[in-house]
């Protein structure tokens, strides 16, 4: 019985640190740093282009120096929408708007 107990346990564990190591590494890839998602993007760019050699090497350099588009702040979107409304009702979309 003692022996049945062991073997249960033993595979118990060996399961818990398979699945405990396959999580890691879900959580590494998903958590990215900035750099590596452009990284990732660019080579796929570059896959997608059939880019090979110097050519592929070359774009994804300069994907990777290009500067994103500034991203327009929440309050200036929101200010656009809520144009042309006035009072209260101005007031009350603006407060959704930044809340969404």
């Amino acid at each position: 019985m003692k022996k049945l107990l062991a073997v249960m346990l033993a595979g118990l564990f060996a399961c818990v640190g398979a699945y405990a190591a396959d999580t890691k590494t879900d959580a590494k890839t998903d958590a990215m740093n900035p750099q590596q998602n452009k990284m990732k993007t660019c080579q796929a760019e570059a896959g997608d282009k059939k880019l090979e050699g110097k050519a592929r090497q070359d774009y994804v350099n300069n994907c990777l120096k290009a500067k994103p588009a500034k991203q327009e702040s929440k309050m200036a979107m929101c200010n656009k929408k809520t144009a042309g409304m006035k009072g209260d009702e101005r007031a009350k979309a603006q407060s959704e708007c930044m809340k969404g």
